[in-house]
């Protein structure tokens, strides 16, 4: 075997007893994670359900309650009460016992029969903007159905033909077509666990050392520094491919995820974002002195990198000049990655430009960090 092998294999060996002796970074980087997964999975939902919702019915006549029936028959709004008057109703919503209030006028039965317009008022609390838009939502489309069936009835009632054709909307959901949150979220939020147990562990791990002096005591044998470099990492690049692959079965498993797509991509992928993770890691240890340093450098690299990912909102959400710097982020191509991949079976012809991109921020990063572990080893 060749002298730079068997060094290489001395350090990884080295590395891997070191880690698994440590029953603390052990949690952090397999439990942790798992925990952290389940939790996440399950608190972030963005279903809007059971909106609680109060009526105020001035008309009180059989079309009226017809009307607030059907309204109600789904899930998206919960009847809490009825009130005889707008201001009982908007101090419902004040106090925040409802989100919803629901104004039917007087004489809504007669307009009705009669053809001619009825308003309903809906007042939605704005406080939470996606509960009041999904319920604002829901209440305007049940509002165009109510006056379409209306219309073909009186039509019907009346022996006229319509002037023209009805146009039926039927949509179709593809590739998530029960709307669900986790399906959506847990393949962001692997790679946002991946960022911060592979970047925050490996600086402070180096930074750990070098308080202790074993990374000194190291650094004067005669291992070059591009091989003690190459060991330490490739422990961590082992671990962050259990994680990837602990977080997928959790994900299908667990959360209903679907595994559509090819995991030799998802593969590949994940070793170049993890060149990137470890690669930002190292540079931040070498310019730590302490593990304080070296949490903080972390944690000032993790937050916007997660916040300008699009693992929680969408990069186009933002606004143009904060989406330009997200073309400087791996995590988001990692997490476009994970979501082609995985819900839409995306395949490399749909991915390349993202795997190119993750590969060249590795190999940057890499190569940088490298740079400085060599200047401060010497």
């Amino acid at each position: 075997m060749h002298p730079l092998m068997v060094q290489y294999r001395a350090v990884v060996v080295k590395e891997v007893r070191q880690t698994a002796r440590d029953k603390r970074v052990m949690a952090l980087l397999t439990l942790a994670p798992l925990m952290q997964l389940f939790l996440l999975g399950f608190a972030v939902n963005f279903d809007v359900r059971h909106v609680p919702t109060v009526v105020v019915d001035r008309d009180r006549t059989a079309e009226s309650r017809d009307y607030t029936r059907s309204l109600l028959a789904g899930d998206t709004l919960d009847l809490k009460a009825e009130f005889p008057d707008e201001r009982t109703a908007e101090a419902a919503l004040e106090r925040g016992e409802a989100s919803v209030a629901l104004i039917i006028p007087r004489d809504f039965q007669k307009d009705v029969l009669k053809g001619q317009g009825a308003q309903v008022q809906a007042l939605v609390d704005g406080s939470d903007p996606t509960r009041s838009s999904v319920a604002g939502n829901a209440v305007a489309q049940f509002a165009v159905l109510r006056a379409t069936q209306l219309a073909s009835a009186q039509a019907r009632r009346q022996g006229d033909l319509l002037p023209h054709a009805l146009v039926e909307l039927v949509p179709r959901v593809l590739y998530n077509p029960e709307l669900a949150t986790s399906v959506y979220v847990v393949p962001g939020i692997a790679a946002m666990l991946l960022l911060i147990v592979t970047t925050v562990i490996m600086a402070m791990g180096l930074s750990r050392e070098r308080e202790t002096g074993t990374l000194e005591q190291l650094q004067v044998t005669p291992l070059r520094p591009g091989i003690l470099m190459a060991g330490k990492v490739t422990p961590f690049l082992l671990i962050g491919l259990v994680d990837v692959g602990l977080a997928l079965c959790v994900g299908v498993w667990v959360f209903g995820v679907p595994l559509r797509g090819s995991l030799t991509l998802v593969t590949v992928a994940t070793l170049f974002y993890l060149l990137s993770t470890l690669g930002v890691g190292l540079l931040i240890a070498t310019v730590s002195r302490t593990q304080q340093q070296a949490f903080v450098g972390g944690f000032l690299f993790v937050l916007p990198a997660v916040l300008l990912s699009g693992v929680m909102s969408p990069v186009r959400a933002m606004p143009d000049w904060l989406a330009w710097v997200t073309y400087l982020n791996p995590v988001r191509y990692y997490v476009e990655v994970l979501r082609g991949v995985l819900l839409r079976e995306a395949e490399l012809p749909d991915l390349w430009l993202q795997l190119v991109l993750l590969a060249l921020f590795g190999v940057v990063m890499m190569a940088v960090a490298a740079r400085r572990f060599q200047k401060t080893s010497a």
